[in-house]
């Protein structure tokens, strides 16, 4: 029996539940019988080094909705995981980010409620204007000795501190 796969982006702000149920829906559509299968997202996270401090979001949008976090984001089909982290950096806080080095990283299935994620986190430095936007309700740069005193979304706590005691 031949196997397909059919790939289905979720529009931004669909829970999961309206997305398995459009998945099925497409499936249904084509004559396709539907196995759901859940994948692993890749992200990039970064850690901005900017104007002796580090830059965190507050997030707009579930989970963690108004929790402080590092800006980040999903690796889009056909672009490096460098230029993703470029592209979140850009979107969610108006800098342009040279980044330093690979930090690490971070597969813990549980780290992401919406499902199982891999990120790689990378220190950057950060040059340009600063401006909360896409995902990011604000942006802030906090000292960083407060930064390692604050409970943040995600393992995004533990990112910062492995990240910072490279330095």
């Amino acid at each position: 029996m031949d196997r397909y796969v059919l790939l289905v982006k979720a529009p931004k702000g669909a829970t999961v539940d309206e997305f398995r149920e459009r998945a099925k829906e497409l499936a249904r559509e084509f004559g396709f019988d539907a196995e759901l299968h859940r994948c692993i997202g890749l992200t990039a996270d970064g850690i901005i080094l900017y104007n002796n401090g580090v830059v965190l979001i507050k997030r707009k949008h579930e989970p963690f909705k108004d929790r402080f976090a590092l800006p980040g984001g999903f690796v889009e089909y056909g672009e490096s995981i460098e230029e993703a982290l470029k592209r979140e950096m850009k979107e969610e806080t108006g800098l342009d980010v040279r980044p330093i080095r690979l930090v690490g990283v971070y597969s813990d299935p549980s780290r992401d409620p919406r499902g199982h994620t891999v990120t790689a986190a990378f220190l950057c430095v950060g040059e340009g204007e600063l401006k909360a936007g896409d995902d990011a309700k604000e942006v802030h740069v906090v000292p960083i000795d407060e930064a390692f005193k604050m409970e943040l979304a995600f393992d995004h706590s533990k990112i910062l501190r492995d990240a910072l005691n490279l330095r």
